[in-house]
Parts: structure tokens; C-alpha cells; sequence
């Protein structure tokens, strides 16, 4: 009996080990641009932005009509001016398109053709990761934050450990 407690005990430890090493030192959070209305003409993702937190790491989706609409990654300048030319990056690919937020820095995005004029730009502010809520909040079905993880892996712990009567030898 006290050699299968031994072994179910190491098994359990390992098992609790190889999950803490799979636990990533941050979890990026997938922001859907423009919730349920996708990147389109007509919605203000001032607003929408202004109701996010974007982190480094984290990505931004936008989802829309490639036959009509683009995103294009500008400055400030032209953010402003709804300048399509002299674009940063033109991460269009087929309509349901990301992009990592790897710099805290803000980022400038718009759709050409006129359509920036009908609200199609968003600016996001990107904090370092550092800066994050230590639990963060979840969005769009993203996991929970590392505490949550660790704090779950300390009780599972504390549970084996005191239901299987103390120090292990």
C-alpha cells in the first residue's frame, strides 16, 4: 500500500510540474475589432478602442469584405488626415486578418478608398506587458490570467499534499 501512495504521489507532483512549465509568462488577448461589427464603414471604434486595454503581445483581428475594405498600418499624421499613402504596412490578406501588438507604442490603422472618411481608422494605445492587471480580465473567451493558474496549481498542491497525510518520503 505505502509503495502505490509513493508512486501515485511522485505521479501526481510530476503531472503538477510539466503543468507549471507549460504556463506561459503572459496571455495575450485576441481583440475582435469592432466587436460584432467587424472593421466596416459607419462605426466608432474611437469608442470601441476606448472600451479596451492592448497590451504587448496581444492581437487585433479585423474581420471584413477584402473586396471592399483593407487595413493599412499608418503614423499619426496620417491617421488624421485619412492619408492612405505612405503606409506603414498593409496587412490585408483575405478579410479575416491580425496583427501582434509587439511594441508598447500607439498604432495607427485605417482603410483606404475614401471608406477611412466613413469612420474606417482605429488607434489603439499599447502598454508593455508589465502593466497588465495581474488578474486579467477575460475577453472573448481568452483564458485566465498566470495568478489564476498558479493560484489553482498552490491548491491542487495543498489539497494532495494534506489528503495524503503530510511530508511525502
Amino acid at each position: 500500500m505505502r509503495v502505490e501512495k509513493e508512486f501515485f504521489v511522485k505521479f501526481l507532483l510530476v503531472v503538477m510540474a510539466v503543468s507549471m512549465v507549460s504556463i506561459k509568462s503572459s496571455v495575450a488577448t485576441l481583440h475582435r475589432v469592432g466587436n460584432s461589427h467587424g472593421w466596416s464603414p459607419n462605426v466608432n471604434y474611437s469608442e470601441w478602442s476606448d472600451h479596451e486595454r492592448f497590451y504587448v503581445g496581444d492581437w487585433l483581428l479585423f474581420n471584413f469584405d477584402k473586396r471592399y475594405f483593407n487595413v493599412l498600418e499608418v503614423n499619426q499624421t496620417s491617421y488624421e488626415n485619412c492619408n492612405d499613402q505612405g503606409f506603414i504596412k498593409n496587412i490585408t490578406r483575405g478579410g479575416r486578418d491580425v496583427i501582434e501588438l509587439t511594441e508598447a507604442r500607439p498604432y495607427y490603422f485605417l482603410s483606404s478608398g475614401g471608406y477611412c472618411y466613413n469612420g474606417m481608422k482605429v488607434a489603439v494605445d499599447v502598454a508593455a506587458a508589465e502593466a497588465a492587471p495581474a488578474p486579467a480580465r477575460v475577453k472573448n473567451g481568452s483564458p485566465p490570467s498566470n495568478a489564476i493558474r498558479i493560484l489553482d496549481f498552490l491548491v491542487s498542491f495543498a489539497v494532495v499534499y494534506f489528503l495524503l497525510g503530510g511530508p511525502f518520503v
